[in-house]
């Protein structure tokens, strides 16, 4: 645990030192991001962020390559070429894109080529067997592998709409991600703890933790589309990693269940984001426009429009998130009982925080109207 925590470290210190260097950069190029009708920032900030975070996941999995711990998960170097050098195309088409606007056709091909490198490096969703038979055939496996990455990366970059809210939620559900598969190897394993999915999660964590001080409310700095599309992409491959990193032989039967559920979600933490994604798609083509139009109806918009201050909002977000991640995670280590309990009493105190007493509906600004 202790190399892991080293690991998060690294990545949260190199991209706290970053960040006012991606900083400066954008305010150099032009990567600023304009106050629109749609947002809730008050003046004009710059972006960038995922520059100063992709440079602390790689000096961090740089300096895990020397640790003796990790000698195992570096063996086999294809993974992790599949990830940094997807990592690095997602991060580039998303900076010309924080500089140039480019238009979604654009971005969606950039993402499919970065989802494709990886799976061409081997990261793949690993067939499910069932009852002794698989299902679907490899190239379907990686047709479902890229579409999981495409969706993950579009997730993250829908609910990056207030300050500090898509680093935090990452950070969140990384670190219950994180606890989760370091639990499944402990369980599995019991010489060997080394884990390329625990470490491609603990680097990720890190990275949020370094940007957040910079990226809190009243921001400084926004991570943009090269930060929103790198953390989807990073998130979804370390849950692809993990299906292969498990023998069904060596898990409990009560295992089975929170080892795959969770890489076909691809896990609890892209749950907020994921329901965002569907809800704008499911509005914007009901009133006869574009997926990728943009509005002013996310689901922080809504929490803004219920009474929330800016502040509070991102908390309540923070908290179903927890409430989601952590509860998919503790089914790792508690009964199935256990974990509903504890989850239902999740759920009742962030829906008490969501709508109870603490807003002031008085400054509440108006819903946008179809």
């Amino acid at each position: 645990m202790r190399v892991y925590l080293l690991a998060l470290f690294v990545a949260a210190s190199v991209t706290f030192l970053m960040t006012p260097l991606a900083r400066w950069c954008a305010l150099r190029w032009g990567a600023i991001t304009a106050v629109r009708t749609r947002d809730v920032h008050a003046i004009p900030t710059p972006r960038l962020g995922g520059m100063a975070m992709f440079a602390g996941i790689l000096v961090a999995l740089l300096v895990s390559s020397r640790m003796p711990f990790l000698a195992g998960v570096y063996d086999n170097p294809h993974p992790i070429v599949g990830i940094v050098g997807g990592a690095a195309l997602v991060v580039a088409l998303g900076v010309a894109d924080d500089i140039w606007d480019l238009d979604w056709l654009t971005k969606l091909i950039g993402q499919v080529l970065a989802a494709g490198f990886l799976t061409w490096q081997g990261v793949i969703l690993y067939q499910l067997p069932i009852a002794g038979t698989t299902l679907l055939s490899n190239r379907t496996w990686v047709v479902i592998t890229i579409l999981t990455v495409v969706v993950a990366m579009n997730a993250v970059n829908f609910v990056d709409g207030l300050d500090g809210l898509a680093a935090g939620v990452l950070a969140i559900g990384g670190a219950a991600f994180f606890l989760y598969s370091y639990q499944l190897i402990v369980d599995v394993r019991r010489d060997d703890y080394a884990s390329l999915a625990t470490l491609v999660l603990a680097v990720l964590v890190g990275a949020c933790l370094g940007f957040l001080p910079h990226n809190l409310y009243p921001a400084r700095i926004f991570m943009g589309d090269s930060g929103s599309m790198l953390l989807g992409f990073v998130m979804s491959a370390a849950a692809i990693v993990i299906t292969g990193q498990i023998e069904l032989e060596s898990v409990m039967d009560r295992q089975k269940f929170p080892a795959y559920l969770p890489m076909l979600l691809p896990f609890a933490v892209l749950v907020l984001p994921l329901l965002d994604m569907a809800l704008a798609v499911l509005r914007r083509v009901g009133q006869g426009k574009s997926p990728f139009h943009p509005d002013r109806m996310h689901l922080h918009h809504r929490l803004l429009a219920l009474g929330h201050s800016h502040r509070r909002s991102v908390a309540i977000m923070y908290v179903w998130t927890g409430v989601f991640a952590f509860g998919v995670a503790a089914l790792v280590v508690w009964s199935t009982t256990a974990v509903l309990v504890a989850f239902g009493v999740g759920v009742l105190a962030a829906t008490l925080l969501t709508l109870g007493p603490l807003r002031d509906r008085s400054t509440a600004p108006p819903l946008e109207t179809p």
